[in-house]
């Protein structure tokens, strides 16, 4: 369990380092360092995201770095919208659920590189309805997903709120508490349907030590260059995520060696009959009076 506390460590610096983003990686160590079922880890991904999340806003919101007009407009649509994947994801398999955030953390990685670059541009705001529009989809994604969704709600704050981008951060920050509670809430009742439950004591364990990174990321963040701390973290999200969907595809492939092909196109277990003892005794009773 070192390396999954090792992990929530790098979940909280991550996102104080770059204020968004960082929580994508919760459910993979969550799944590939802690041994958790993925709908578990997804659920529990909710509840560390969202307590990380709540102590990351605090300093931005004594700032006064949080636009409360942007939290309504896409905060409460995000919060249906989570409501809603979450019910969702009880129709959806584990697996499906898992090459979806590996695809999330491909796109997650471009975003990034490109939200700096975006951001530096004169921005206007856009219409209330296309604010909610994009808070109700990202909202499915958190529920569904398991992910804060703070590479997609900074970038959309920033280019259609049209808000600066360290404010859009932080209003991003009270957004994904709002939302990942509400995920969380509607996602243990999905667990029990299922016999699954979540594991408190690893949540707890877990939330501290990503508070601890969140904290000493916030304090590193001032140092290094954010261009830079972007395009490294964009890297190691799409190495993760093509490593996650090259390991589903092995692991879908049917294996060479299991099915061997007869030259009459038909598998070797079905034109062999002689080389299988269970095949041979079915197919070959004994003479009579012989025992």
């Amino acid at each position: 369990m070192i390396l999954a506390w090792l992990g929530a460590v790098a979940v909280g610096l991550g996102l104080g380092l770059l204020g968004s983003g960082g929580s994508i990686l919760t459910v993979p160590v969550l799944v590939y360092l802690a041994g958790q079922d993925e709908k578990v880890a997804i659920a529990g991904s909710l509840a560390i995201v969202a307590g990380i999340s709540l102590v990351a806003a605090v300093p931005y919101a004594r700032r006064r770095d949080i636009d409360w007009r942007s939290v309504v407009r896409f905060g409460i649509p995000g919060v249906i919208g989570t409501f809603g994947g979450a019910w969702l994801a009880r129709y959806v398999s584990a697996r499906v659920q898992i090459e979806m955030l590996a695809l999330v953390m491909v796109a997650a990685a471009v975003l990034l590189l490109r939200t700096k670059r975006d951001a530096d541009r004169p921005q206007r705001e856009h219409a209330t309805w296309l604010i909610a529009l994009e808070g109700l989809a990202v909202g499915v994604l958190t529920g569904l997903v398991g992910v804060g969704g703070g590479f997609l709600i900074v970038p959309a704050l920033v280019l259609l709120g049209g808000l600066p981008i360290r404010r859009a951060v932080g209003t991003s920050l009270v957004i994904i508490t709002l939302k990942s509670v509400v995920g969380f809430a509607k996602y243990v009742d999905v667990l029990g349907d299922l016999g699954l439950a979540v594991d408190w004591h690893v949540l707890a364990l877990f939330t501290a030590f990503g508070v601890a990174g969140s904290l000493l990321g916030g304090r590193v963040s001032t140092r290094i260059p954010q261009p830079v701390l972007q395009r490294i973290f964009s890297v190691l999200l799409i190495l993760v995520g093509c490593g996650i969907l090259w390991s589903h595809w092995r692991a879908a492939a049917p294996s060479s060696a299991a099915v061997t092909s007869h030259p009459n196109g038909l598998p070797a277990q079905l034109t062999n009959v002689s080389d299988s003892p269970s095949l041979r005794l079915n197919a070959a009773p004994a003479a009579p009076g012989s025992r």
